[in-house]
């Protein structure tokens, strides 16, 4: 995910590392989705709904659309790739290691699930409560939960430059939420088409176990591990009704990192080629998931998408900030360098939910619903979030790592000042 430009480098390399960096692809899906729904809804629907195997073709159960191909296939390897952060976290050296260090993060991200979730439901009593609508809008409580980590990543480092402490605070912190999202999207949102059968769950535990074995013979080739633990579990997840999306998430913990302590590899670990190999793909493939995703006509702007947005940037800021806030009174303090404005300001920057939000926004209100577009809107529209992120950091300097100036807190020096007494 990090790319730094050192020495000379190829023109070709150099642009490829600028459209990663910056999300680009991701971003050029939003606004061509956008234009395209808006200016040909059906051509777009027709591209959208194409079957490319012709109209019978299907795999268990599921109609191989060029939405279904993107959603439940290719989306495998986007949520792969943030298993393998997730993994990568909680090793020697990693964000999430070792543990006392993430608290902090870790209690400000169960903030910024349960800050927006309960805005959203609350708004949603207000507008629609008493109503037939009411059950239905509620579904989308979730929409709001979830960060987008390559963007995330990029606002704040342009927000904080890029060795504050506020930055790593951020990515773990956008890293534990996307864990908590998968889990989430996982047990809230089956398959309404297809009802959950939990027996087919042993083939995922299977994968799982053929993901070990080949660990075990130190098998150093990442395909190997996905087309054989990736293809047992994805076949498990969709005939047990679950999102087939999610197929890689239990399989890549079990590809092999690097251990030096253990004198495992001292070459790149499986776990590493499997990110660097595949994600220029998955960033360049995120386009596709943008164009299918959020082509939704502005004339469906409604009451959800303000819900949606108002909950991804109140919520995430005040959540985020108030349970982050109270773990520092209790012993667990922020990372050297950051204040309750930054806090504050990583919150807002955590309301970026774009490619999570969209897909939990298809879940929540599947085509066909009266809020399935308006949800949608909401997500695309909480790119505002990093615009207010940026103004907040010029207004509050932000790239201050002392802390001293406007919205410093005694509980948060105390709070440092006990940690570095105990260590």
């Amino acid at each position: 995910m990090h790319s730094e430009s050192t020495g000379h480098i190829h023109p070709a390399i150099r642009a490829t590392n600028i459209l990663q960096e910056f999300s680009l692809p991701l971003i050029a899906g939003v606004v061509l989705g956008l234009l395209a729904a808006n200016t040909n809804h059906i051509w777009y629907e027709m591209v959208v709904e194409f079957y490319p195997f012709g109209e019978n073709a299907s795999v268990f159960g599921h109609a191989l659309t060029v939405h279904f191909i993107i959603n439940g296939m290719f989306m495998c390897l986007f949520f792969g790739i943030a298993a393998k952060e997730i993994t990568s976290s909680t090793l020697p050296g990693g964000v999430l290691n070792p543990l006392r260090r993430a608290i902090n993060p870790l209690v400000g991200t169960i903030g910024g699930v349960f800050g927006p979730a309960g805005l959203y439901l609350l708004l949603a009593w207000v507008i629609y409560g008493g109503s037939d609508d009411f059950g239905a809008v509620a579904k989308g409580w979730a929409i709001p939960t979830a960060t987008d980590i390559a963007l995330a990543w990029l606002v704040a480092r342009l927000v904080f430059g890029a060795t504050h402490p506020a930055v790593n605070f951020l990515l773990l912190l956008a890293v534990a939420d996307d864990a908590i999202g998968l889990g989430i999207i996982a047990i809230f949102y089956p398959d309404p088409h297809h009802p959950v059968q939990p027996i087919w769950l042993l083939l995922v535990v299977g994968g799982m176990a053929a993901a070990y074995v080949l660990g075990r013979f130190r098998i150093r080739w990442w395909p190997v591990y996905i087309l054989i633990g990736g293809a047992l579990s994805w076949i498990g997840l969709a005939k047990a009704g679950v999102e087939p999306a999610l197929a890689l998430v239990p399989i890549v913990p079990f590809l092999p990192h690097s251990d030096h302590s253990a004198g495992l590899f001292e070459e790149e670990a499986v776990l590493d080629q499997f990110e660097h190999q595949l994600k220029l793909f998955v960033d360049v493939g995120l386009f596709f998931f943008a164009f299918v995703n959020s082509g939704v006509a502005l004339s469906s702007i409604g009451y959800v998408t303000g819900m949606v947005l108002v909950s991804l940037i109140i919520g995430k800021a005040v959540g985020v900030t108030v349970f982050s806030w109270a773990a520092s009174l209790v012993g667990f303090p922020l990372p050297n360098g950051m204040r309750i404005r930054h806090l504050f300001i990583s919150g807002i920057i955590a309301g970026l939910g774009l490619t999570v939000a969209l897909f939990v926004a298809g879940k929540a209100f599947p085509s066909g619903s009266a809020f399935h577009d308006p949800g949608k809107m909401g997500a695309v529209f909480s790119i505002a979030s990093g615009g207010l992120a940026y103004i907040l950091g010029r207004w509050f300097n932000a790239r201050d790592q002392e802390g001293i100036g406007v919205i410093d807190d005694p509980a948060v020096d105390s709070a440092h000042q006990r940690s570095e007494a105990d260590s």
